[in-house]
Order: structure tokens, then sequence, then C-alpha cells
């Protein structure tokens, strides 16, 4: 099986329940953005009850969870921010 590598990006509290901003992730090619969700849903805890992933971006631009990713992609999930 091939593999490739993406680098994953963390924001506001996806950075603190990850304990990093940035890290990289070794993926099966033909590895979508719903994949690597679901590696962080059964790597982190906290994300365990969240089926659907929060707003995506591969390398700067919105995309669907269903993108199919390559290697050197950046991905980043971003969490909805609240404020006042």
């Amino acid at each position: 099986m091939r593999t490739m590598k993406v680098r994953l990006l963390f924001f506001a509290v996806l950075r603190d329940i990850a304990g990093t901003g940035a890290r990289e992730l070794a993926l099966a090619d033909g590895a979508t953005a719903r994949d690597v969700w679901q590696w962080m849903r059964e790597s982190y805890a906290p994300l365990a009850d969240y089926a659907q992933p929060p707003l995506i971006a591969v390398n700067e631009a919105y995309a669907a969870p269903e993108t199919v990713l390559r290697d050197g992609d950046e991905v980043a999930f971003i969490p909805p921010v609240a404020g006042g």
C-alpha cells in the first residue's frame, strides 16, 4: 500500500486538545479529509462524539469532507468560534 504525508494544523480548542499547533500524519493514498477527521476522533478522546467534522480547509481553501488528499497537503479543521 502506498502512503502519503499531510500536515495537520490545529486551531483554537482543537489546538488545546491536540497539545500542538501542527503535526504530520501518514495516510494511505486516496484518503479523504473525512478519514483524517476519523483519525482525530480515534486519537483524541474529547472528539469521539463528534461524527461530523467542523469546517475544513485544504491548502488554505475550504473543502468538503470527501476531498481526496494528496501528498504534502495541509489540512485544517476550523472549529466554531463564539464570542461576545
